[in-house]
């Protein structure tokens, strides 16, 4: 298959993001399906930046240790990436910043020719690219217009300088007319919520979920939903509980270390049965770690999340596709069986760009809550079979509606009563029981390659993409279970018939898929980590699994 890999570094504040984002556009409308990787350390200026944008004629989602074209727009862009190139990789640099083999770009001359401010130095970049790539300029001139909203002229004046300034040195060939759309998780995790029915999203930024915040802020203008941002994540869960309480169907964003400051609250959802969504993306840690680089290491603490024994829906997608589902799935289930729900997603989905097939998405009709009964006097939590009581939100006629943390029986009023407690607990049981009906009518664990092979990688989020790449070439199968609470046991048993060797693979030290696996009665047998906050590579994955197997 056609298969290129191109490299974009410089330092924070030279555009970097935006620049492997014009590259993934150019491959875009060349046809190519299209996966971004974006690495920068936790610094507003200087440090360096880096994305590396993938394109091939089949679906990706993973990042590969070669590249064929190198833009630098500074020296360590090619000095920290040296294992990345060989002999037929394309080396195109800012010749006023760099040093090293390759063609030089004279890209501060011709900023200062047109009087254009330095962060226009990554178009130039882009350019020169472009003509090195053979890509026409025609198609550089439809990415300009539209994915630079400020000053578009001007970017592609300097853009044509730095065409203009090389010529073809690799010709990419075109694989087809312009390709899916391009979207980050994020993005498509918003998209998903809304088609869900978001009515409310708060969140205090914090990568990876910030731009989340952002891309949501600027569909309010466009979709009927409010967007808060108070002052810190205690307030954020408590304001999306207020917005429940009120009939709105609210998802809040954090990472680790503001859920930490959220488990009071989420814990308040599961006694007073508020329910509210939370995007969790996470990162590397414990406590602050690398804030900007990825992770699997918040599985057990979401699961155990918050004091006491309550319901709650934990879903990890593990492509954009997954992600658009699986995010309109948590909110109508939350709000069905009245639980909180968790979307467990990290800095590698979210925050990756992606191909994302439209028509790959399917989200299933999962029903809508049971409606309250307007007769006789109304009892936020009331005893009924499945556990789930009619819910009514304020105004309601000749009804009061109590919501309470404490202990508290049918209507809502604080007790203590030994035998009250004994019943609450149960009703909260079965909640859990008709939560777990509803997730066993949808399909919890995928399976992907070879279904008669021996030896399979299970895997959970973002790992999938990866894992599934290895697999195919490996002839060996892949099974992700996608609801990690309430745990698909017997649909996970049902994948692994025929399984004798199964290796986990997890962006964690401990194993935690394969730590809940074995409570169920499932053993793994071998377990892959990785631990220094960057995805794995496709080389890395194969042999890593090379060692295992």
């Amino acid at each position: 298959m056609n298969d290129i890999s191109v490299l974009t570094g410089g330092r924070a504040g030279d555009g970097i993001n935006s620049a492997g984002l014009l590259v993934a556009h150019l491959f875009n409308h060349m046809g190519y399906q299209t996966y971004m990787y974006f690495d920068y350390p936790s610094l507003i200026k200087g440090g360096h930046n880096f994305t590396i944008t993938r394109a091939a004629d089949q679906k990706i989602g993973a990042h590969r240790d070669r590249c064929d074209y190198l833009l630098a727009l500074s020296q360590d862009s090619i000095d920290l990436h040296r294992e990345l190139i060989h002999d037929s990789t394309v080396v195109l640099f800012d010749s006023g910043r760099v040093q090293g083999d390759g063609q030089g770009i004279p890209v501060e001359e011709i900023l200062n020719a047109e009087k254009a401010p330095s962060v226009m130095g990554n178009s130039c970049i882009i350019g020169a690219f472009a003509k090195a790539a053979g890509i026409p300029f025609k198609v550089v001139e439809t990415v300009i217009w539209r994915q630079i909203p400020k000053d578009p002229e001007k970017n592609l004046i300097i853009a044509r300088r730095g065409y203009d300034a090389v010529g073809e040195k690799r010709v990419i060939p075109r694989a087809g007319d312009t390709c899916c759309p391009l979207l980050t998780g994020n993005e498509v995790i918003g998209l998903g919520l809304l088609h869900g029915g978001l009515d409310a999203y708060v969140a205090y930024p914090m990568t990876p979920t910030s731009n989340l915040l952002h891309f949501l802020a600027g569909t309010a203008r466009d979709f009927p939903i409010t967007v808060v941002h108070p002052e810190n994540e205690i307030a954020v869960m408590l304001m999306a509980l207020g917005f429940s309480y009120a009939g709105k169907k609210t998802a809040v964003g954090t990472s680790g270390g503001g859920f930490c400051l959220m488990t009071e609250g989420f814990s308040f959802s599961g006694a007073s049965e508020v329910p509210v969504v939370v995007v969790m993306g996470q990162r590397t840690g414990p406590s602050t770690g690398l804030p900007t680089y990825t992770g699997q290491a918040d599985l057990q603490f979401i699961l155990h999340a918050g004091q006491g024994e309550f319901p709650r829906l934990v879903v990890a997608p593990g492509d954009p596709e997954q992600a658009y589902v699986w995010s309109s799935i948590a909110l109508s289930l939350a709000w069905k069986c009245q639980v909180p729900a968790v979307i467990l997603v990290d800095k590698t989905l979210c925050e990756g760009t992606y191909s994302l097939d439209e028509k790959a998405i399917v989200v299933p009709d999962t029903g809508e809550p049971e409606p309250a009964v307007d007769s006789g006097p109304y009892r936020r939590y009331e005893i009924t079979g499945n556990g789930i009581s009619p819910n009514r939100h304020p105004p309601s006629r000749d009804a009061v509606i109590k919501v309470n943390s404490y202990a508290h029986d049918e209507a809502g009023i604080t007790t203590e009563r030994a035998d009250m407690v004994v019943i609450m607990t149960e009703k909260r049981q079965n909640k859990a029981r008709a939560l777990k009906g509803e997730t066993d009518l949808l399909e919890c664990v995928k399976t992907y390659g070879n279904k008669d092979a021996s030896t399979a990688i299970l895997c959970w989020g973002s790992t999938l993409l990866v894992c599934r790449e290895v697999a195919e070439s490996r002839g060996i199968r892949v099974i992700q279970p996608v609801v990690l609470s309430p745990f698909p046991e017997a649909s996970l048993k049902v994948a692994l018939s025929g399984i004798m060797d199964l290796i986990s693979v997890e962006e964690n030290a401990d194993g935690q898929l394969r730590t809940l696996c074995s409570q169920h009665g499932i053993a793994v047998n071998h377990h892959i980590a990785k631990l220094d906050g960057r995805p794995f590579s496709v080389e890395e994955l194969e042999a890593r699994l090379k060692e295992a197997i």
